[in-house]
């Protein structure tokens, strides 16, 4: 398994990732996830930025030419009251649940903690799912800790 940061030519395979992505999100809560239609679609202009981004990194695990897993992260600003300016963010990471548990996922993590220490970033964050607890337990052997709860509340429209 080759674990490499993602070309342009990668994007229309990492897709159909996305959307599963998408998909269980919106399955496990989706006043959270609520995703406008078709929301692989809206990924596709993004994804090709960052494939041409320096401060991003955009990895995929491919199998003898197949896709089989992707992480998109992306540099942040911190709010200016703090001492730390800037983060990396993983926004998504996708593993095919035929080839799970076979070490791609901490891979792809640890490339890109690899790649973010290239670029001085100091601290990497990312959000999971309250149900998703297999993908705290990875995270969590990758180094990363709780560091906050988000809480949510849904407000009824009353017009």
């Amino acid at each position: 398994m080759l674990i490499r940061s993602a070309t342009t030519d990668d994007v229309t395979a990492v897709l159909p990732m996305v959307s599963k992505t998408c998909a269980l999100h919106e399955y496990w809560d989706s006043a959270k996830y609520g995703f406008l239609s078709h929301p692989e679609q809206r990924y596709q202009k993004w994804l090709t930025r960052l494939v041409n981004d320096e401060r991003s990194v955009f990895l995929v695990a491919d199998n003898e030419g197949q896709l089989v897993a992707f992480l998109l992260a992306t540099v942040e600003k911190e709010i200016p009251v703090y001492r730390l300016k800037e983060f990396a963010f993983i926004h998504d990471l996708w593993v095919e649940p035929e080839y799970r548990r076979q070490g791609i996922g901490r891979q792809i993590i640890m490339l890109s903690i690899e790649c973010f220490q290239q670029m001085s970033v100091k601290q990497i964050r990312l959000d999971t799912a309250a149900i998703n607890e297999s993908a705290r337990k990875l995270f969590t052997s990758c180094g990363f800790r709780l560091s906050t709860i988000e809480m949510l509340t849904e407000i009824a429209d009353l017009t």
